[in-house]
């Protein structure tokens, strides 16, 4: 990778973290994160480019609205930085330009839905389908749509028959639809071969979560499915166990 391509990578990383933040934060709210500025959530003002300065303004202004002095969530600041680090690995991980930026975009989404799942416990459409896309429109440049496919038919079926299971044995839901759609985008980025090692690698963390969280007070809290998904796929993904 030339260095115009990995300062440009390196430069757009934060912006990215920005901009899924902002998904984030909006999507599962079911507001507009197209047109919409950027508003303080405690007094409502409209935010200028020196409070949207990725990474910068957040300690510039010390985690607080210049305008009202509410705190800003910190965990807005660490998508941005969260965003940077993933860009970081996918140079690490190597591969054509082209290669490089769809992992950066791949961890990038992956970074979104894993947050949204563990602060709402929602799996926006938006980002699943995004996810699905990239997937799959990688798998058929590299020859491998029918393979990609595959996965994600068998991911987001087997998780469907799941779901219905679940509800009729118990009588209500044990897994939402958005880790279905999930698993269309994740099953077309492992295929079928490696869907089942994603399956059991997300169990054994979502399992281990668990049981610290029984430790803990408030341990009867739902656990995110979907988050320890996305994380075993990056795990997957740094292991080239993966299409992408």
């Amino acid at each position: 990778m030339d260095v115009f391509s990995t300062l440009l990578l390196l430069l757009t990383a934060p912006a990215a973290g920005s901009f899924l933040a902002v998904l984030v934060d909006r999507l599962p709210r079911g507001e507009d994160v197209v047109t919409a500025p950027s508003r303080c959530r405690a007094c409502k003002t409209r935010l200028g480019l020196r409070d949207l300065v990725p990474l910068l303004s957040y300690p510039l202004l010390r985690g607080c609205c210049r305008h009202c002095g509410a705190p800003v969530p910190g965990w807005l600041w660490l998508m941005e930085l969260a965003a940077l680090g993933l860009a970081g690995l996918a140079m690490l991980r190597g591969g054509t330009v082209w290669e490089i930026w769809c992992s950066a975009l791949l961890l990038w989404l992956l970074l979104a839905l894993a947050v949204s799942d563990l602060r709402t416990f929602r799996l926006p459409d938006a980002l699943t389908a995004a996810l699905a896309a990239l997937c799959l429109g990688a798998a058929l440049a590299q020859g491998l749509f029918v393979w990609a496919l595959a996965g994600g038919l068998i991911g987001a079926g087997s998780f469907l028959l799941l779901r219905i299971a679940y509800a009729a044995l118990r009588g209500r839901e044990g897994l939402g639809l958005g880790d279905v759609k999930l698993m269309a985008g994740l099953g077309a980025l492992t295929g079928p071969a490696q869907l089942p090692l994603l399956v059991l690698v997300a169990a054994l963390m979502a399992l281990a979560v668990a049981l610290l969280r029984h430790r803990a007070p408030k341990g009867d809290m739902p656990l995110p499915f979907g988050t320890a998904l996305c994380v075993a796929a990056a795990l997957l993904w740094l292991l080239r166990e993966t299409i992408l």
